[in-house]
């Protein structure tokens, strides 16, 4: 049987083209930043020393950047009349963003005017994975920055309330098929949500707003548990674990919970209404197959990666993520 290391390389050769099209290479920076991983690296390494649990939201800001406007590092850029992609109702709850910046800066010491904030970011993604205890992978750089940054594209974003039809849709426009749907949607086995992102299926299903009126499909006993860390529609603040007791660690945790359906959003309990995400899901809820699962995320999250980047000449090398050159 191979090892992780072995069925992540393989699996990676087949994701090799698209990245070489889009003239992205691991080695990228090899002689004009070598160091820009170990940098990246040691941020993160003290960062979630300190605090693991941004880890989920810095992969998440990742996600977010890419499915507007491709991996473009956009989603960072402030706006001064409050236009910008991170002011949009799907991105206020992102955080992570001066931790970001302090990569960055910690990027330019060693390399001024030569790694994108786009390449950071997804350094980034990666690490806060790989120290979760999950997969490591590869990651093809050669990104540019992009200047623009419009609140009302993040309509591109999968929401959390989005069915299978829906889902599938968003992806496809991303160029992600219904594999990656299923194997990126378990990053959700670390970090944690506010009510108000799944509270619908508790008290608002079908839009009579009482307590009788819940999603059917989520599990009871699961379903009760919710009720008791969010009291009402309008709890704005609570926060829940989306993999109930391992939400700091990266594994198969996120696939058992789906399958008996205990998914936290309605995207989560969608994945059973397909044939292939629900083999997949069924499959991986045993937790027999964790090399197999984890190389698979490696090469979805590089297929997410590579989505509409800029390069060669596009866009620029922002020298502050927040604010595009002057």
């Amino acid at each position: 049987m191979a090892t992780s290391g072995v069925m992540v390389a393989l699996l990676l050769a087949a994701v090799a083209a698209s990245c070489a099209t889009a003239q992205l290479q691991e080695k990228f920076y090899s002689e004009s930043c070598p160091s820009v991983e170990e940098v990246v690296r040691k941020e993160m390494v003290r960062a979630l020393s300190l605090a693991p649990s941004i880890a989920a939201p810095l992969l998440r800001m990742h996600f977010h950047d890419c499915f507007v406007r491709g991996c473009d590092g956009s989603v960072l850029l402030d706006s001064a009349n409050k236009t910008a992609e991170k002011d949009a109702l799907p991105n206020q709850t992102l955080r992570g963003f001066d931790f970001v910046e302090r990569v960055k800066a910690a990027v330019e010491k060693a390399c001024p005017d030569t790694v994108s904030c786009a390449d950071v970011l997804t350094l980034i993604a990666r690490d806060a994975v790989w120290l979760s205890k999950g997969p490591f992978w590869e990651v093809p750089l050669g990104r540019r920055d992009g200047s623009v940054s419009i609140s009302n594209e993040t309509d591109a974003l999968p929401p959390p309330t989005a069915n299978i039809t829906v889902l599938t849709q968003l992806f496809a426009a991303k160029n992600l098929d219904i594999k990656d749907l299923v194997v990126l949607s378990a990053a959700h086995t670390i970090g944690t949500s506010h009510c108000f992102s799944f509270s619908d299926r508790l008290y608002n299903f079908t839009g009579r707003v009482n307590p009788s009126d819940i999603d059917p499909t989520l599990e009871p006993f699961y379903m009760a548990k919710l009720k008791s860390k969010c009291a009402s529609l309008n709890d704005n603040t609570t926060l829940v674990e989306m993999d109930p007791g391992s939400f700091k660690t990266f594994d198969l945790d996120y696939f058992m919970l789906v399958s008996k359906r205990r998914g936290l959003f309605h995207s989560d309990g969608a994945l059973l209404a397909n044939a292939f995400t629900r083999a997949y899901i069924q499959r991986h809820a045993t937790g027999a197959f964790k090399d197999e699962f984890f190389a698979d995320f490696a090469v979805s999250m590089v297929k997410m990666g590579n989505t509409d980047v800029l390069t060669g000449s596009q866009g620029e090398i922002r020298k502050k993520c927040s604010v595009v050159n002057h």
